[in-house]
């Protein structure tokens, strides 16, 4: 049996942020077929130049992030039927970030910012055991693909630009899973609340909206940092006590 076809409409950014629009073109499209399936088709047949960045085509890599009707998605997970039947699908580079050319933007910040973060540090002379409950807590954390959509999102980001001052939800989750490492060591808390700027984030839940992944960043990361931030600073009884025995030797 044929596949059954019908025309697409795609308004696709082309250029630069300085010198760049969005052109249109028209593709056949079958059933099954994702956003990347139709931008490979595109630079295939009408612009060979079309920049886009994609790897795996299987949601893993992280690399076709875009934007496609102004939500931040990946281009190989958007299946057009997913889509509002009969109406152009708009294609553009993420807005957060600075763009290069097309669909390609420049997430450089984002490796400079986890650069300045303390690594995993394990206690001295520590025993390598956990239990399985200290496991499935920071595991959701590690299925992070660094697609950056919550960055793109976040309005901190996105409409404030205060990259200065925060570190954007994606490092707030790796922060939260060494925070919750029962064998790490370091103390960040005071990097958390002044360098990575956690009070800034609101807890809209837009960054879990669109994780691929479906992190609950809020819920399971930030806010659980936000707690011992307020624990560590805010919280009269727990000064009182770390006042009189003397700090703990715990993150929190």
């Amino acid at each position: 049996m044929a596949e059954k076809t019908h025309e697409a409409v795609f308004l696709i950014f082309r250029g630069t942020p300085e010198n760049g629009e969005y052109k249109e073109y028209r593709i056949q499209v079958v059933d099954g077929m994702v956003v990347l399936d139709a931008m490979m088709e595109i630079q295939a047949k009408f612009v060979s130049d079309l920049g886009i960045r994609c790897n795996c085509g299987a949601g893993k890599c992280g690399s076709c992030s875009a934007e496609i009707n102004g939500v931040p998605r990946l281009m190989c997970k958007t299946r057009l039927s997913d889509l509002p039947e009969g109406q152009p699908v708009k294609v553009g580079p993420l807005k957060s970030f600075p763009g290069i050319k097309d669909l390609v933007t420049d997430v450089s910040w984002n490796y400079e910012v986890n650069k300045t973060m303390t690594p995993f540090t394990p206690h001295q002379d520590t025993e390598w055991r956990m239990q399985q409950f200290e496991v499935d807590r920071i595991q959701e954390h590690r299925k992070c693909i660094e697609c950056f959509l919550c960055q793109d999102t976040c309005h901190v980001i996105r409409e404030h630009d205060k990259k200065k001052e925060y570190c954007g939800p994606r490092f707030l989750v790796r922060l939260a899973s060494l925070a919750m490492h029962p064998l790490d060591a370091a103390d960040r808390m005071a990097f958390i609340k002044e360098k990575a700027g956690i009070g800034l984030c609101n807890v809209t839940h837009c960054c879990s909206d669109v994780c691929p992944e479906k992190i609950r960043i809020t819920d399971n990361a930030i806010i659980p940092l936000k707690e011992r931030i307020a624990d560590r600073y805010y919280d009269p009884v727990l000064t009182l006590i770390r006042r009189i025995f003397g700090k703990r030797k715990s993150n929190i």
